[in-house]
């Protein structure tokens, strides 16, 4: 285990040094100049140019790339063009709430998708497995800023149920700041948990006709024990790749759903950044994301084999 660690830590840092370079440059591929958002349109070429050489944006693309690869290590991410703001804390601000709102989001797929997947597959061609269908089919067909509109409308306007928009810290009311964000986390959970559950069917249908599930029913063992140990158990493996990779598209992807319901996150930081060209910003909240998605994706590789010990990645059994 600790190899295997040690050579996937090595393999996760060169990609993220790729990432890097590829996150650079295609900042830098962006149409506008930083210069003029900063300025306005009624700056002249010589207020342009005195702002290009502070940023550093008249040195070579090299240059500029090694000044950003070194102050990222150093952990100086440098400030924002916009506000003056250090982006380290404009990350620090945003990105918990963006955490506190994927993680709820996944939690709700998790709920709703794997239960739904087991039902429709223990009831395959019965109503339950029909509904199941149903509510994966309307989960990934219909867009989250639509299923967003009318949950506010209908749910939060129309009944009062849950808060329309804004956001309240879970340090300050627990309880309130929980309520804030369900609406947001059903409606971001809600995609996923149609794909979570089209592959929870799919991989408990399979392992529902392995030979050792036939051997434990054939023990007499319950149907419970039968697919809560030993079906749902192997039938997770799959559904944890999902999953993981599901998670880190989920911190990506939440800006739609926060710009809907006001929500202080990375996903209003993110287009703030882009509107006004604010390249330090962008580059580290790509560089962020990025490196979530390698981390997700290490975690998922060292959870199958707590999950299923027959399985040693690397080819040594």
């Amino acid at each position: 285990m600790g190899r295997y660690l040690l050579t996937r830590t090595w393999q996760s840092l060169v990609t993220l040094l790729l990432a890097s370079m590829v996150v650079f440059l295609g900042v830098r591929a962006l149409p506008g100049d930083p210069a003029l958002a900063m300025a306005g349109e009624e700056a002249n070429p010589e207020q342009l140019a005195a702002i290009r050489a502070n940023l550093g944006l008249d040195d070579s693309l090299l240059v500029q790339y090694w000044r950003f690869l070194t102050n990222t290590l150093s952990g100086d991410l440098g400030e924002s063009v916009r506000t003056g703001t250090p982006v380290t804390e404009l990350i620090a601000t945003t990105l918990p709430v963006t955490i506190e709102l994927s993680v709820y989001a996944l939690i709700v797929a998790m709920l709703f998708g794997i239960g739904a997947g087991v039902v429709a597959a223990v009831f395959r061609g019965r109503w339950p497995e029909w509904t199941a269908n149903g509510f994966a089919l309307v989960s990934l067909s219909v867009p989250n800023f639509w299923l967003g509109i009318l949950a506010i409308l209908y749910l939060a306007v129309g009944l009062g149920w849950f808060p329309a928009s804004g956001y309240v810290s879970p340090w300050e009311d627990p309880l309130r700041g929980l309520l804030h964000l369900t609406l947001p986390a059903i409606i971001l959970g809600t995609g996923i948990a149609g794909v979570v559950m089209r592959q929870t069917r799919a991989s408990m249908l399979e392992t529902l006709t392995a030979d050792y599930v036939r051997t434990a029913r054939a023990k007499g063992l319950g149907r419970g024990t039968v697919l809560m140990r030993y079906a749902l158990r192997n039938s997770l493996i799959t559904v944890v790749t999902i999953v993981g990779l599901q998670l880190g598209g989920l911190i990506s992807g939440a800006v739609v759903t926060e710009r809907i319901f006001g929500l202080p996150g990375f996903g209003k930081l993110t287009l703030d950044s882009v509107f006004s060209r604010d390249y330090p910003v962008i580059q580290a909240v790509v560089l962020v994301v990025t490196a979530a998605y390698i981390l997700i994706n290490l975690a998922v590789d060292v959870l199958y084999t707590l999950i299923d010990p027959r399985i040693r990645v690397g080819g040594k059994a």
